[in-house]
């Protein structure tokens, strides 16, 4: 039996007294194994998870390129060079807590209303086998029915949502689920703790000034790209950490709000973005808060360049698995 980066193999008997591991890297090589996510086992192979990875191939929300159907398959292919230790956090991603790919759901192609109701049922259900979740998309259209259940099992929900894109738009074209509306949609239902979510890496053109003041209205705060270059990464983190607070939080992130340079591979793309270690050093600022949920979206490999931007999205995942790491170990050491 092949050994493991973290912890036994899978199928091993020690499962049940520590997490499964993806394969060694120097016993299998990492364009070989398992195609889940960083190798690691299915949800099916363990008894629980601490995290499990959701992809939703979907895309029929987006107004503009399409392809982000494909982004969990491609976000999987990058994730192959990831390792176990993240030095930077101090932390075993996967070796705390069990991390496991719950695989894809089946949302219909055809039927926007239909898909958001079926990811809203599968996220309920793979929560029943796991603490905590990520998932990977397809087009931002699937943050809100992730968003109704974190609610439902955390209370309103504080947003951290680093995007190009501000996503509170009333409708395209007439249609209220889209993905530029998710945020809009949570806030009117409820889902959302307005007043301590913030908006990370906004730039470019929008529709009319009243766009920012609507989302302003909405109880949201934004810090731009132009605001991280000018006054520096650690004023974004200080500004959202104190916005937070001690609220449970959710993480959103869209691919886009990488500039294009760093993840070409999206549907909606905009010059003067954040670069990938500006991106990596708010998330690792963003330790210590109550992180219940997570997505990365927007990913669409047809338009990516040596597979920049997967292998980009791959990395964030880790470094959300990072930050819940840390949040298990707390909790393993004060009980």
């Amino acid at each position: 039996m092949a050994s493991s980066d973290s912890g036994p193999a899978a199928g091993d008997p020690q499962q049940a007294a520590e997490p499964i591991g993806p394969p060694s890297g120097v016993v299998v090589p990492r364009f070989a194994g398992p195609e889940t996510f960083a190798r690691l086992p299915r949800l099916d192979q363990v008894d629980r998870a601490g995290v499990a990875i959701l992809g939703v191939p979907f895309d029929a929300g987006v107004s503009y390129r399409p392809g982000a159907r494909f982004g969990p398959s491609g976000i999987r292919a990058g994730s192959k060079l990831l390792r176990p230790y993240h030095p930077e956090l101090d932390v075993d991603p996967w070796g705390i807590a069990q991390v496991a790919d719950a695989g894809d759901i089946a949302p219909n192609p055809f039927d926007l209303l239909a898909a958001v109701g079926q990811v809203e049922v599968a996220a309920r259900q793979v929560l029943q086998n796991a603490d905590r979740l990520i998932t990977i998309g397809g087009d931002h259209t699937i943050a809100l029915p992730l968003l109704r259940v974190m609610a439902e099992r955390h209370g309103p929900i504080a947003l951290v949502h680093f995007d190009a894109h501000l996503d509170t738009w009333h409708t395209y074209f007439g249609a209220p689920y889209t993905h530029g509306t998710p945020f809009r949609r949570a806030s009117e239902e409820g889902v959302l703790d307005l007043d301590v979510s913030s908006h990370v890496g906004i730039r470019g053109p929008i529709y009319d000034r009243k766009d920012l003041v609507e989302d302003r209205a909405l109880g949201f705060a934004i810090v731009s790209t132009m605001e991280v270059a000018r006054r520096g990464v650690d004023e974004a983190i200080d500004r959202v950490r104190s916005r937070v607070g001690d609220r449970p939080v959710y993480i959103s992130i869209d691919i886009d709000v990488l500039d294009p340079a760093h993840a070409p591979g999206t549907g909606t793309p905009e010059p003067g973005g954040l670069t990938f270690r500006e991106t990596q050093q708010i998330l690792r600022g963003l330790t210590d808060l109550n992180l219940v949920g997570a997505d990365v979206v927007e990913v669409a490999p047809a338009y990516d360049h040596a597979e920049l931007t997967t292998i980009a999205a791959a990395n964030l995942v880790y470094e959300l698995l990072g930050l819940m790491a840390l949040e298990s170990r707390k909790s393993g050491e004060s009980a």
